[in-house]
């Protein structure tokens, strides 16, 4: 109630019908990174504390140049943005109260898909008035698909994502069409998966995948999240060898950046079926 008066007070359930935001803020990694790639100087504000975790984050040194929020209504309404950017799941009280303040609350959807990432850049672009640089970034997404494909995929090998507490992703999901780019099967797509769904380890050693795909640990698994990293069944399968490691944050969000993780499991392509890159 207290937040509810100031902004009265400030005026601030005035400022929708506004052009080209100049105090912007995202409290939420996704949006955090689209809106670091495409904002104007000084036009954006601050990203979430999850822009500066490396695990989580590809732009973690532009990260550096922004105020931190932890998605609390109270630190972003001091910040008197002008634009909020956020995801569809993002801190929903946080959201639900900034909407009541009289802020302008953009949210986002997960992208699902290469079709979805493009959409969010040229939203993102529209939004922040740089219709330009979004349309370079699209472009420079769809350059940097096409180079990590390397080519047609005469062979398509199985693979399996192996994520922690056995988790996988099926049809529907972006890291299903990353896998399909690669030149590669889902396992998960395959079995009738859909979404972010659990598989089993014994599943994956019945279908004796080419590729098991995940988050390459260092050292023995930290929590019992990981422990199917460790089981002897699944090093049986790998041969001695690792996993193929391919980072969460190429595809926890959709940007240009999600090129790398198609780069990474075609060269595992590549690397089972003998072919080299042209």
């Amino acid at each position: 109630m207290r937040l509810l008066a100031v902004a009265a007070v400030m005026g601030l359930c005035a400022g929708h019908a506004m052009a080209v935001p100049k105090r912007v803020v995202s409290m939420n990694l996704c949006t955090d990174q689209l809106a670091m790639l495409m904002a104007d100087e000084g036009q954006l504000v601050s990203v979430s504390h999850l822009a500066s975790d490396p695990a989580s984050s590809v732009m973690v040194t532009q990260a550096q140049r922004y105020a931190v929020n932890h998605g609390l209504a109270e630190e972003i309404f001091v910040m008197a943005p002008d634009m909020i950017f956020a995801g569809t799941y993002t801190s929903r009280a946080s959201v639900a109260m900034l909407k009541r303040l009289g802020f302008r609350v953009e949210q986002f959807e997960p992208a699902s898909s290469f079709e979805d990432i493009e959409k969010n850049m040229q939203r993102m672009g529209e939004l922040l008035g740089r219709p330009q640089r979004a349309k370079e970034l699209i472009a420079e997404f769809h350059r940097r698909i096409a180079e990590a494909r390397g080519g047609e995929a005469l062979k398509r090998p199985l693979s399996a994502l192996h994520y922690a507490n056995s988790y996988t992703s099926g049809a529907g999901t972006l890291a299903a069409e990353v896998v399909d780019a690669a030149g590669l099967r889902n396992l998960g797509s395959e079995l009738g998966l859909t979404g972010t769904s659990r598989l089993p380890l014994e599943t994956i050693i019945i279908s004796n995948p080419d590729i098991i795909a995940g988050e390459r640990l260092a050292g023995e698994a930290p929590a019992l999240a990981y422990e199917t990293f460790q089981h002897p069944a699944l090093k049986a399968i790998l041969g001695g060898e690792p996993m193929t490691g391919v980072a969460d944050k190429y595809w926890v969000c959709g940007g240009p950046f999600t090129a790398e993780a198609v780069a990474i499991l075609n060269a595992a392509r590549r690397k089972v079926v003998g072919q080299a890159h042209p």
